[in-house]
Protein backbone atom coordinates (compact mmCIF):
# COMPACT_ATOMS: atom_id res chain seq x y z
CA UNK A 1 0.00 0.00 0.00
CA UNK A 2 3.03 2.24 -0.40
CA UNK A 3 1.72 3.96 -3.64
CA UNK A 4 -1.61 4.52 -1.47
CA UNK A 5 0.59 6.06 1.57
CA UNK A 6 1.96 8.76 -1.15
CA UNK A 7 -1.53 9.23 -2.78
CA UNK A 8 -3.21 9.90 0.51
CA UNK A 9 -0.39 12.15 1.89
CA UNK A 10 0.47 14.07 -1.58
CA UNK A 11 -3.93 15.03 -1.65
CA UNK A 12 -4.15 15.71 1.93
CA UNK A 13 -7.09 12.84 2.38
CA UNK A 14 -7.97 9.43 5.08
CA UNK A 15 -9.15 7.09 2.65
CA UNK A 16 -8.34 6.43 -1.63
CA UNK A 17 -11.88 7.56 -2.45
CA UNK A 18 -12.37 10.03 -5.38
CA UNK A 19 -16.22 11.32 -6.13
CA UNK A 20 -15.51 11.75 -9.51
CA UNK A 21 -16.25 15.34 -10.73
CA UNK A 22 -19.31 14.60 -12.78
CA UNK A 23 -20.05 17.87 -14.30
CA UNK A 24 -23.97 18.87 -14.57
CA UNK A 25 -24.31 16.26 -11.27
CA UNK A 26 -21.83 16.66 -8.86
CA UNK A 27 -22.60 20.20 -6.83
CA UNK A 28 -20.58 22.57 -4.01
CA UNK A 29 -22.60 20.46 -1.18
CA UNK A 30 -21.28 16.85 -2.69
CA UNK A 31 -18.13 17.59 -2.96
CA UNK A 32 -17.90 19.13 0.68
CA UNK A 33 -20.17 16.78 2.26
CA UNK A 34 -17.17 14.02 0.39
CA UNK A 35 -14.12 16.12 1.58
CA UNK A 36 -15.54 16.14 5.24
CA UNK A 37 -15.95 12.31 5.58
CA UNK A 38 -12.28 11.92 4.38
CA UNK A 39 -12.26 11.11 0.83
CA UNK A 40 -11.73 14.16 -1.65
CA UNK A 41 -14.67 15.50 -3.29
CA UNK A 42 -14.75 17.48 -6.95
CA UNK A 43 -16.76 19.75 -8.82
CA UNK A 44 -16.69 19.40 -12.67
CA UNK A 45 -16.78 23.07 -14.41
CA UNK A 46 -16.16 22.03 -18.12
CA UNK A 47 -19.52 23.18 -18.80
CA UNK A 48 -19.39 26.79 -16.68
CA UNK A 49 -17.76 29.83 -17.68
CA UNK A 50 -15.50 31.20 -15.78
CA UNK A 51 -17.58 33.35 -13.67
CA UNK A 52 -20.02 30.66 -13.24
CA UNK A 53 -16.88 28.49 -11.89
CA UNK A 54 -15.56 30.70 -9.90
CA UNK A 55 -18.74 30.94 -8.02
CA UNK A 56 -19.18 27.13 -7.63
CA UNK A 57 -15.11 27.06 -6.45
CA UNK A 58 -16.16 30.21 -3.71
CA UNK A 59 -19.48 28.21 -2.53
CA UNK A 60 -17.41 25.13 -2.18
CA UNK A 61 -14.67 26.60 -0.20
CA UNK A 62 -17.43 28.50 2.28
CA UNK A 63 -18.82 25.01 2.65
CA UNK A 64 -15.44 22.96 3.50
CA UNK A 65 -11.43 23.82 4.82
CA UNK A 66 -10.98 20.12 3.55
CA UNK A 67 -9.07 19.80 -0.02
CA UNK A 68 -10.43 19.26 -2.84
CA UNK A 69 -10.76 18.56 -6.99
CA UNK A 70 -11.49 21.19 -9.84
CA UNK A 71 -12.10 19.30 -13.00
CA UNK A 72 -11.62 20.80 -16.47
CA UNK A 73 -12.12 19.61 -20.46
CA UNK A 74 -9.46 20.29 -22.29
CA UNK A 75 -11.03 19.13 -25.82
CA UNK A 76 -9.05 20.07 -29.52
CA UNK A 77 -11.55 22.96 -31.04
CA UNK A 78 -14.55 21.75 -33.12
CA UNK A 79 -14.00 21.07 -37.03
CA UNK A 80 -16.71 22.50 -38.21
CA UNK A 81 -19.18 21.12 -41.19
CA UNK A 82 -21.72 23.29 -41.60
CA UNK A 83 -23.73 20.60 -44.19
CA UNK A 84 -23.16 17.74 -41.19
CA UNK A 85 -24.72 20.43 -38.46
CA UNK A 86 -27.72 21.45 -40.91
CA UNK A 87 -28.50 17.75 -41.71
CA UNK A 88 -28.28 16.78 -38.28
CA UNK A 89 -30.64 19.65 -37.15
CA UNK A 90 -33.03 17.90 -40.05
CA UNK A 91 -32.47 15.14 -38.72
CA UNK A 92 -34.04 16.15 -35.34
CA UNK A 93 -36.76 18.45 -36.81
CA UNK A 94 -39.56 15.76 -36.36
CA UNK A 95 -38.86 15.51 -32.69
CA UNK A 96 -38.77 19.13 -31.90
CA UNK A 97 -41.99 19.36 -34.05
CA UNK A 98 -43.41 16.21 -31.62
CA UNK A 99 -42.82 18.78 -28.84
CA UNK A 100 -44.52 21.94 -30.54
CA UNK A 101 -41.00 23.18 -30.23
CA UNK A 102 -38.64 24.48 -33.48
CA UNK A 103 -35.18 23.30 -33.32
CA UNK A 104 -32.28 25.70 -32.87
CA UNK A 105 -31.25 27.19 -36.43
CA UNK A 106 -27.80 26.07 -36.45
CA UNK A 107 -25.36 24.17 -33.70
CA UNK A 108 -22.79 26.54 -31.48
CA UNK A 109 -19.44 25.46 -29.56
CA UNK A 110 -21.19 25.58 -26.53
CA UNK A 111 -18.07 24.84 -24.07
CA UNK A 112 -13.97 26.38 -24.07
CA UNK A 113 -11.25 24.41 -23.45
CA UNK A 114 -9.05 25.27 -20.95
CA UNK A 115 -6.25 24.64 -23.36
CA UNK A 116 -8.04 27.95 -25.29
CA UNK A 117 -8.14 30.33 -22.91
CA UNK A 118 -6.00 31.37 -19.44
CA UNK A 119 -9.04 32.28 -18.11
CA UNK A 120 -9.76 29.42 -16.24
CA UNK A 121 -5.98 29.04 -15.41
CA UNK A 122 -5.82 32.40 -14.04
CA UNK A 123 -8.94 31.47 -12.22
CA UNK A 124 -7.39 28.15 -10.17
CA UNK A 125 -4.23 29.96 -9.44
CA UNK A 126 -6.22 32.33 -7.67
CA UNK A 127 -9.11 30.02 -5.82
CA UNK A 128 -5.98 27.40 -5.13
CA UNK A 129 -8.00 23.73 -4.66
CA UNK A 130 -5.38 21.69 -3.81
CA UNK A 131 -6.32 19.13 -6.49
CA UNK A 132 -7.11 20.02 -10.70
CA UNK A 133 -7.49 17.48 -13.17
CA UNK A 134 -7.80 17.08 -16.71
CA UNK A 135 -10.00 14.83 -18.94
CA UNK A 136 -10.47 14.36 -22.75
CA UNK A 137 -6.57 15.47 -22.87
CA UNK A 138 -3.90 17.85 -21.26
CA UNK A 139 -3.74 21.71 -20.75
CA UNK A 140 -0.51 23.51 -23.08
CA UNK A 141 2.94 22.90 -21.65
CA UNK A 142 3.17 26.33 -20.55
CA UNK A 143 0.00 26.04 -18.66
CA UNK A 144 1.32 22.67 -17.29
CA UNK A 145 3.90 24.39 -16.05
CA UNK A 146 2.56 27.51 -13.85
CA UNK A 147 0.48 24.86 -11.97
CA UNK A 148 2.31 22.89 -10.93
CA UNK A 149 4.89 26.13 -10.26
CA UNK A 150 2.03 26.74 -7.69
CA UNK A 151 2.31 23.73 -5.96
CA UNK A 152 -1.42 22.27 -7.19
CA UNK A 153 -1.65 18.81 -7.21
CA UNK A 154 -2.03 17.49 -11.18
CA UNK A 155 -4.06 14.48 -12.08
CA UNK A 156 -4.82 13.46 -15.79
CA UNK A 157 -7.19 10.48 -16.72
CA UNK A 158 -6.04 8.24 -19.60
CA UNK A 159 -7.47 5.74 -21.72
CA UNK A 160 -4.93 3.77 -23.08
CA UNK A 161 -0.61 3.11 -21.90
CA UNK A 162 0.02 5.81 -24.26
CA UNK A 163 -2.17 8.56 -22.68
CA UNK A 164 -0.78 7.57 -19.58
CA UNK A 165 2.78 7.71 -20.42
CA UNK A 166 2.04 11.50 -21.88
CA UNK A 167 0.82 12.29 -18.86
CA UNK A 168 4.15 11.36 -16.46
CA UNK A 169 5.79 13.13 -19.20
CA UNK A 170 4.12 16.40 -18.89
CA UNK A 171 4.77 16.19 -15.18
CA UNK A 172 1.40 15.57 -13.88
CA UNK A 173 1.01 14.01 -10.15
CA UNK A 174 -1.56 11.15 -10.77
CA UNK A 175 -3.57 9.09 -13.44
CA UNK A 176 -6.96 8.03 -13.28
CA UNK A 177 -7.16 4.83 -15.58
CA UNK A 178 -10.90 5.42 -17.35
CA UNK A 179 -12.15 1.73 -18.01
CA UNK A 180 -14.40 1.05 -20.75
CA UNK A 181 -17.12 0.84 -18.06
CA UNK A 182 -17.01 4.03 -16.80
CA UNK A 183 -19.96 6.63 -17.09
CA UNK A 184 -19.96 9.86 -19.30
CA UNK A 185 -17.39 10.93 -21.48
CA UNK A 186 -14.84 8.97 -22.42
CA UNK A 187 -11.45 10.43 -21.65
CA UNK A 188 -9.81 9.50 -25.06
CA UNK A 189 -7.19 12.33 -26.53
CA UNK A 190 -7.45 11.71 -30.00
CA UNK A 191 -10.46 10.19 -31.53
CA UNK A 192 -8.75 9.77 -34.52
CA UNK A 193 -7.14 6.64 -33.07
CA UNK A 194 -8.57 3.42 -32.38
CA UNK A 195 -10.04 2.75 -28.89
CA UNK A 196 -8.65 -0.54 -27.50
CA UNK A 197 -11.80 -0.43 -25.12
CA UNK A 198 -9.89 -1.62 -22.31
CA UNK A 199 -11.61 -2.87 -18.85
CA UNK A 200 -10.96 -0.86 -15.41
CA UNK A 201 -8.42 -3.72 -14.19
CA UNK A 202 -7.21 -4.79 -17.59
CA UNK A 203 -6.21 -1.02 -18.00
CA UNK A 204 -4.92 -0.27 -14.27
CA UNK A 205 -2.42 -3.56 -15.02
CA UNK A 206 -1.45 -2.27 -18.68
CA UNK A 207 -0.55 1.05 -17.18
CA UNK A 208 1.34 -0.35 -14.25
CA UNK A 209 3.40 -1.76 -16.47
CA UNK A 210 4.13 1.64 -18.32
CA UNK A 211 4.24 4.46 -15.71
CA UNK A 212 5.54 5.04 -12.26
CA UNK A 213 2.66 7.56 -11.22
CA UNK A 214 -0.11 6.44 -8.91
CA UNK A 215 -2.50 5.38 -10.43
CA UNK A 216 -6.51 5.69 -9.61
CA UNK A 217 -8.80 3.27 -10.66
CA UNK A 218 -11.97 4.56 -12.38
CA UNK A 219 -15.12 2.60 -14.04
CA UNK A 220 -17.97 -0.12 -12.27
CA UNK A 221 -16.17 0.58 -8.79
CA UNK A 222 -19.53 0.86 -7.00
CA UNK A 223 -19.01 -0.06 -3.17
CA UNK A 224 -16.42 -0.66 -1.12
CA UNK A 225 -15.39 -4.44 -2.75
CA UNK A 226 -15.19 -3.08 -5.22
CA UNK A 227 -12.54 -0.57 -3.90
CA UNK A 228 -10.65 -2.97 -2.40
CA UNK A 229 -10.46 -5.49 -5.71
CA UNK A 230 -9.10 -2.31 -7.57
CA UNK A 231 -6.17 -1.64 -4.03
CA UNK A 232 -5.30 -5.65 -4.54
CA UNK A 233 -4.30 -5.13 -7.95
CA UNK A 234 -2.40 -2.45 -7.79
CA UNK A 235 -4.42 0.96 -7.85
CA UNK A 236 -3.57 3.64 -5.30
CA UNK A 237 -6.72 4.46 -5.15
CA UNK A 238 -10.68 4.76 -6.56
CA UNK A 239 -12.60 7.22 -8.10
CA UNK A 240 -16.11 6.86 -8.18
CA UNK A 241 -19.32 8.85 -10.02
CA UNK A 242 -22.24 6.72 -10.62
CA UNK A 243 -22.37 5.91 -6.97
CA UNK A 244 -22.93 9.31 -6.10
CA UNK A 245 -25.63 10.19 -8.16
CA UNK A 246 -28.13 9.15 -6.38
CA UNK A 247 -27.13 11.03 -3.23
CA UNK A 248 -29.68 13.60 -2.40
CA UNK A 249 -26.87 16.54 -3.00
CA UNK A 250 -26.21 15.37 -6.86
CA UNK A 251 -28.32 17.84 -8.93
CA UNK A 252 -29.51 14.70 -11.17
CA UNK A 253 -32.94 15.76 -12.09
CA UNK A 254 -35.68 13.59 -10.99
CA UNK A 255 -36.43 12.11 -14.56
CA UNK A 256 -32.80 11.11 -14.45
CA UNK A 257 -32.98 9.76 -10.73
CA UNK A 258 -36.15 7.49 -11.47
CA UNK A 259 -34.17 5.89 -14.70
CA UNK A 260 -31.65 4.83 -12.43
CA UNK A 261 -33.52 3.50 -9.78
CA UNK A 262 -34.53 1.68 -12.87
CA UNK A 263 -31.36 0.23 -13.58
CA UNK A 264 -30.89 -1.84 -16.92
CA UNK A 265 -28.56 -1.41 -19.63
CA UNK A 266 -26.53 1.81 -20.57
CA UNK A 267 -24.96 2.76 -23.88
CA UNK A 268 -21.45 3.87 -24.99
CA UNK A 269 -22.86 6.04 -28.04
CA UNK A 270 -20.84 9.57 -29.58
CA UNK A 271 -24.18 10.71 -31.17
CA UNK A 272 -25.27 12.84 -27.54
CA UNK A 273 -22.21 15.10 -27.57
CA UNK A 274 -20.15 14.67 -30.44
CA UNK A 275 -18.02 12.39 -28.08
CA UNK A 276 -17.94 8.47 -27.10
CA UNK A 277 -19.77 8.62 -23.83
CA UNK A 278 -21.53 6.31 -21.33
CA UNK A 279 -25.42 6.82 -20.82
CA UNK A 280 -28.27 5.21 -19.35
CA UNK A 281 -30.36 3.67 -22.65
CA UNK A 282 -33.11 5.74 -22.86
CA UNK A 283 -35.59 7.48 -25.52
CA UNK A 284 -32.41 9.34 -26.03
CA UNK A 285 -30.29 6.69 -27.11
CA UNK A 286 -32.81 4.67 -28.64
CA UNK A 287 -32.93 7.87 -30.96
CA UNK A 288 -29.30 7.93 -32.41
CA UNK A 289 -28.45 4.05 -31.76
CA UNK A 290 -27.97 3.77 -35.66
CA UNK A 291 -26.75 7.14 -36.76
CA UNK A 292 -23.57 6.88 -39.01
CA UNK A 293 -20.38 8.56 -36.96
CA UNK A 294 -19.51 10.49 -39.60
CA UNK A 295 -23.08 12.15 -39.69
CA UNK A 296 -22.27 13.53 -36.15
CA UNK A 297 -21.11 17.01 -35.38
CA UNK A 298 -18.47 17.10 -33.70
CA UNK A 299 -18.56 17.78 -29.94
CA UNK A 300 -19.87 19.87 -28.25
CA UNK A 301 -21.22 21.03 -30.99
CA UNK A 302 -23.70 18.13 -31.17
CA UNK A 303 -24.22 18.37 -27.46
CA UNK A 304 -26.02 21.74 -27.84
CA UNK A 305 -28.76 20.19 -29.94
CA UNK A 306 -28.99 17.20 -27.37
CA UNK A 307 -29.28 19.40 -24.81
CA UNK A 308 -32.11 21.82 -26.78
CA UNK A 309 -34.09 18.55 -27.30
CA UNK A 310 -34.06 17.74 -23.79
CA UNK A 311 -35.37 21.19 -22.99
CA UNK A 312 -38.12 20.98 -25.24
CA UNK A 313 -39.10 17.28 -23.83
CA UNK A 314 -39.35 18.10 -20.23
CA UNK A 315 -41.58 21.10 -21.46
CA UNK A 316 -44.10 18.06 -21.77
CA UNK A 317 -43.02 15.85 -18.97
CA UNK A 318 -40.96 13.95 -21.07
CA UNK A 319 -37.80 12.88 -19.01
CA UNK A 320 -35.83 10.54 -21.40
CA UNK A 321 -34.23 12.56 -24.13
CA UNK A 322 -31.73 13.85 -21.50
CA UNK A 323 -27.69 12.54 -21.18
CA UNK A 324 -28.51 10.69 -18.24
CA UNK A 325 -24.97 9.40 -17.81
CA UNK A 326 -23.78 6.47 -15.75
CA UNK A 327 -21.18 3.66 -15.99
CA UNK A 328 -22.25 -0.41 -16.55
CA UNK A 329 -22.95 -0.88 -13.00
CA UNK A 330 -25.88 1.69 -12.57
CA UNK A 331 -28.46 -0.84 -11.53
CA UNK A 332 -26.07 -0.87 -8.22
CA UNK A 333 -26.03 2.52 -7.24
CA UNK A 334 -27.30 3.92 -3.95
CA UNK A 335 -29.08 6.82 -2.40
CA UNK A 336 -27.25 7.19 0.66
CA UNK A 337 -26.48 11.11 1.18
CA UNK A 338 -22.55 11.72 0.17
CA UNK A 339 -20.92 11.60 3.72
CA UNK A 340 -22.99 8.36 4.57
CA UNK A 341 -21.87 6.17 1.38
CA UNK A 342 -18.02 7.77 1.94
CA UNK A 343 -18.91 5.43 5.56
CA UNK A 344 -20.71 2.75 3.76
CA UNK A 345 -17.94 2.40 1.27
CA UNK A 346 -14.82 2.50 3.97
CA UNK A 347 -16.80 0.11 6.24
CA UNK A 348 -17.21 -2.07 3.08
CA UNK A 349 -13.46 -1.82 2.58
CA UNK A 350 -12.79 -2.55 6.01
CA UNK A 351 -14.67 -5.69 6.40
CA UNK A 352 -13.37 -6.79 2.89
CA UNK A 353 -10.02 -6.57 4.28
CA UNK A 354 -11.19 -8.28 7.60
CA UNK A 355 -12.50 -11.32 5.46
CA UNK A 356 -9.62 -11.31 3.87
CA UNK A 357 -7.12 -12.00 6.53
CA UNK A 358 -9.55 -14.46 8.07
CA UNK A 359 -9.63 -16.40 4.91
CA UNK A 360 -5.45 -16.40 4.87
CA UNK A 361 -5.54 -17.47 8.20
CA UNK A 362 -7.67 -20.10 7.54
CA UNK A 363 -5.87 -21.29 4.23
CA UNK A 364 -2.55 -20.78 6.39
CA UNK A 365 -3.37 -23.35 8.71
Amino acid sequence: MTTTTELLDLLQIRFPILQAPMAGVATPSMAAAVSDAGALGALGLCASSPQAARQAIEDLQRRTVAPFNVNFFCHERPIRNPAIEAAWIARAAPLFARFQVAPPPQLRDIYTSFRDTDAYLDLVLEMRPRVVSFHLGLPRPDQIAVLLAAGLVLIGSATSPTEARAIEAAGLHAVVAQGWEAGGHRGLFDLGRPDARLSTRDLLRALLKEVTLPIIAAGGIMDGRDICRMLDEGAAAAQLGTAFIGCPESAADAGYRERLALGGDTVMTQAISGRPARCLSNALTQWVEDVELATIPAYPCAYDLTKALDTAAKTTGATAYGAQWAGAQASRARTLPAAELVTALTGEMMGHAASEVINGNKTDE
